[in-house]
């Protein structure tokens, strides 16, 4: 079985230590075994069924946006078997020229991050984003829930998703994290991907497999959220609940061909 990273966080050597250690503070978890390298995630994939990887960063000020996405876009050029996303930031200048740039670049799709960058997921600066996103075909990954914000609730995804139809979102983290009921409640019946990276570990197998269930097989994409995890560990915990063959395919590799809309082979 190959299987698709969707989730995947990495960062340039001179500041990947630091940058794992400012995600392990915010959500008050320990990163000292992790640095968020590609050489670090490249062990990581050893000896695994990973072969794609989804790879993104997250601008917390507009002044990063074009150094991230160059090197994001660098990595993808000089690894195969990166697929990267843009990082954008509500008060980036000229926004559509930024997601010109990185489209010519190679990136194909934009990952967003609301409570880091402290916004509001459905605020007017980001629709202008979604607008362009998909007049341009430009599926988009971003964080979803957080008990400690309102940021990035599930409610606020649901206003987007009807506003831009033909978008294609990936809602992270069950469209949830820390509060997966709401996801469901608000997201059950809409139109979005969802996947299920930093979720199975405070879920536990139950609820995981309910959630999976309840949102259709078709739907779900696997993701690490590395450095924040183990690829191999959180695809081996995935594996072990008990999903047939044909919908671990569907989850771990066919979705994210069609949530890209493009062959990983």
């Amino acid at each position: 079985m190959q299987v698709a990273d969707v989730h995947v966080h990495i960062y340039p050597n001179k500041i990947a230590q630091k940058a794992t250690q400012s995600i392990g503070d915010f959500y008050n978890i320990p990163m000292a075994e992790e640095d968020g390298t590609v050489a670090r995630l490249q062990r990581r994939m050893q000896d695994t069924e990973i072969s794609r990887c989804v790879v993104h960063s997250v601008a917390v000020r507009p002044g990063t946006v074009k150094s991230i996405n160059d090197f994001i876009a660098t990595t993808c050029s000089e690894h195969p078997e990166f697929v990267g996303f843009m990082t954008l930031h509500q008060d980036t200048e000229d926004m559509a020229a930024e997601i010109e740039r990185a489209c010519a670049m190679g990136l194909r799709g934009i990952k967003l991050h609301p409570d880091t960058q402290q916004v509001n997921m459905d605020d007017e600066r980001l629709m202008r984003a979604y607008e362009i996103a998909e007049q341009k075909g430009l599926p988009l990954i971003i964080h979803c829930g957080d008990y400690r914000y309102d940021f990035s609730h599930p409610r606020r995804l649901r206003r987007i998703l009807h506003e831009f139809p033909h978008l294609v979102v990936n809602a992270a983290h069950f469209g949830g994290w820390s509060v997966y009921d709401y996801a469901l409640e608000f997201l059950e019946h809409e139109r979005c991907y969802l996947d299920m990276s930093s979720s199975m570990r405070y879920l536990g197998p139950r609820r995981t497999r309910e959630l999976v269930e309840a949102y259709g097989y078709d739907r779900i994409l696997f993701g690490s959220d590395f450095p924040m995890w183990t690829p191999a560990e959180e695809l081996q915990t995935f594996k072990s609940l008990g999903f047939g063959e044909a919908a671990l395919e569907r989850m771990c590799w066919f979705n994210t061909e069609r949530f890209l809309e493009m062959d990983l082979d």
